[in-house]
């Protein structure tokens, strides 16, 4: 494909280049769950406003808070729509009868208007009022000075316009296609365990190369690896709350106790492949270390640690010959442990042998406890 200078003649002009910033920018919120949300915070905030009129007394003559509500209610999973709705509702009760406080005080002035954004505020610390407690100060705010000289029917009509928006909120996200997060969660949970699985292998074919290695990618993804871990946690947990009182889940079963404990097993494994990827960083590149890793430790310990890398990847692929990798790993291991705790030649410096080793062993461990 031409680049835009050869199929024009010219640089792109500065409205493209704005064009291709704004472009590169919006294009990734615009996948399919943000979309789906988007659709249902329309649809239920369209729906609000027709009913709005339809509330009693002088509630109808407050109908734009309806679709308010509808938004404030609408949220990723029905479980989280029905908390933020419950607890919006809350916060503006509590920030009305805020507002009340002061009428009775006489007319509003900017002392106790002070006072009563003061009130609000703390209250809105108050534990279990969640993001309704953004509402209270506002509601107060909102009772003050749109209120006027009728600040009962405002009141009211505030209050039951916004529950109609979060009643009708939470049904369209109950009804219209409520979302479930099981894929996402599955796709990291695949995602870490063949990175984890990477790392071991380019770790194993650094200890065979001539050191200092020439590839050393690998030494630099400790921290992406535990930041793949959390990521893993926050999808496990999404897929977690999704299907609270969602009804699609009976459709779509899927077992997230499970995803759980596979999600804390990588997180182990993680911990203990940072753990040798740090010792092996240090053998080779630091000159402060008194470790060094043996030469004739140096081959065995690559084949194991890419055997165990072979066990993780053969989990995801569910390939049938996991339990001849897993024997095969576990007797790798074993040899190695007694190769070196037969060998009596004195050294130098210490190895660091033993320390990979351990965390190999724990690694295996953690993988047949699992899949036993």
């Amino acid at each position: 494909m031409s680049s835009d200078k050869e199929a024009t003649g010219r640089h792109p002009s500065p409205v493209q280049k704005l064009w291709r910033i704004v472009v590169g920018s919006v294009s990734p919120s615009l996948v399919w769950p943000r979309l789906q949300l988007a659709v249902k915070a329309a649809l239920a905030a369209g729906i609000a406003f027709y009913i709005a009129p339809f509330m009693p007394g002088s509630a109808a003559d407050y109908p734009y808070y309806a679709p308010l509500g509808a938004l404030v209610a609408m949220y990723e999973n029905v479980s989280g729509s029905m908390r933020q709705g419950a607890q919006t509702l809350v916060g503006l009760a509590i920030g009305i009868g805020l507002a009340f406080m002061l009428f009775s005080l006489g007319n509003p002035s900017p002392v106790t208007v002070a006072i009563v954004m003061g009130l609000g505020v703390i209250l809105a610390g108050l534990p279990g009022i969640g993001s309704g407690s953004d509402w209270i100060p506002t509601a107060a705010l909102l009772v003050l000075l749109v209120g006027g000289h009728n600040p009962d029917e405002f009141s009211f009509g505030y209050l039951v316009q916004m529950g109609a928006g979060v009643t009708v909120g939470i049904v369209v996200n109950l009804l219209v296609f409520p979302p479930l997060h099981f894929k996402a969660a599955a796709l990291s949970i695949a995602g870490l365990r063949l990175a984890l699985a990477r790392q071991l292998e380019d770790m194993g074919k650094a200890l065979k190369e001539n050191w200092p290695p020439e590839h050393e990618d690998w030494s630099r993804r400790s921290d992406a690896l535990a930041a793949s871990a959390r990521s893993v946690r926050l999808a496990v947990e999404k897929a977690d709350a999704s299907r609270r009182a969602n009804p699609r889940r009976r459709l779509h079963p899927r077992d997230v106790d499970l995803d759980y404990r596979n999600l804390r097993d990588l997180e182990r494994i993680t911990f203990h492949i940072q753990d040798v990827t740090q010792v092996l960083s240090d053998v080779i590149w630091a000159t402060d270390t008194p470790f060094v890793i043996p030469d004739e430790d140096t081959a065995p310990l690559a084949d194991a640690m890419a055997a165990v890398g072979d066990i993780l990847r053969s989990i995801e692929e569910a390939a049938p010959e996991q339990a001849e990798l897993t024997a095969a790993a576990d007797a790798a291991l074993t040899d190695l442990t007694a190769r070196i705790a037969a060998r009596e030649v004195a050294t130098a410096s210490a190895s660091a042998a033993e320390s990979v080793l351990l965390s190999l062993h724990r690694m295996l461990r953690v993988i047949k406890s699992a899949h036993a």
